[in-house]
């Protein structure tokens, strides 16, 4: 493949990763990092440099729309920063120390046992709202927003703050060792932890993973993990397509993203697990 053919490949991947990962609160940098590493042939350490640039786009891309929109809850975003941002400085660290071989199998174990919690806790679209977490009132992490699909507005208000808080350090030193923004395990810290519906974790989700990426994206930049001829096409790819996927997102039902989402992360823990293995599915 020339440089010409195999840039515009990146691009158009970039948009349609983007748009998914907009969708499903995944960021894109979940999507690109085995994308990048099993169809381009991309060394992993520059897929994880070029995945922590997306998200940061993706972020820029979907969080204001989500916001404009009323999906996005910034208390719950920012509340939930702290431990992930300390989380991603601690695994950003790492790295350098642990072997390709094993970050491809920790990716792979990590997103397909997010996908199994959350396949074995469905909830209904439209569900009433949880009982509040004393902390969640303390710190106002309830809302509403009017569900497009539904034709209604939908109440919710947050349990299992303590889980969720650390679910999202979890997620933060993931995030930083694997060069991603972990939108998947954000996703489940705040659909199944949580309780939030799952329009709102995703929404959410595309704001604090900018955040998570922003953190360990320096230590990355540091250790020259950013190859701008990768990084370049693939950020502004996955902004375009970040900006198609909010625009999807708010006329589907939770139902449906629950289930995109499944699709997309069980496919993605095969892959990378195989791959971690020794075995390549194509």
């Amino acid at each position: 493949m020339s440089p010409v053919l195999f840039l515009l490949a990146l691009f158009a991947t970039s948009v349609g990763t983007g748009a998914l990962g907009a969708m499903l609160g995944l960021g894109g940098g979940t999507l690109l990092v085995p994308i990048l590493t099993i169809f381009f042939g991309i060394n992993l350490h520059y897929a994880m440099g070029a995945s922590l640039v997306s998200v940061i786009a993706t972020s820029s891309g979907a969080a204001a729309a989500f916001l404009w929109l009323g999906l996005s809850n910034m208390r719950v975003g920012l509340f939930l920063a702290v431990p992930t941002i300390v989380g991603a400085l601690l695994g950003a660290t790492l790295v350098g120390v642990v072997p390709p071989r094993v970050l491809e199998l920790i990716f792979g174990v990590a997103i397909g046992w997010a996908g199994l919690i959350t396949l074995r806790q469905p909830r209904l679209a439209g569900a009433a709202a949880a009982e509040a977490h004393p902390l969640a009132v303390s710190f106002g992490l309830q809302g509403a927003y009017f569900d497009q699909a539904l034709g209604h507005e939908v109440p919710y208000s947050s349990r299992g703050v303590k889980r969720g808080v650390g679910a999202m350090f979890v997620t933060g030193v993931l995030s930083g060792l694997l060069g991603i923004g972990a939108g998947a395990f954000t996703v489940l810290s705040m659909d199944s932890f949580m309780k939030l519906p799952m329009k709102v974790a995703t929404a959410t989700s595309n704001f604090l993973i900018g955040i998570t990426a922003a953190a360990s994206a320096g230590i990355f930049f540091g250790r020259g993990d950013v190859h701008p001829l990768i990084a370049g096409p693939v950020a502004i790819g996955v902004l375009i397509g970040a900006y198609l996927g909010t625009r999807v997102l708010a006329r589907m039902t939770n139902t449906t993203v629950r289930r995109l989402f499944l699709l997309v992360v069980f496919y993605l823990s095969l892959s990378m697990i195989l791959r971690g293995l020794g075995v390549r599915l194509l």
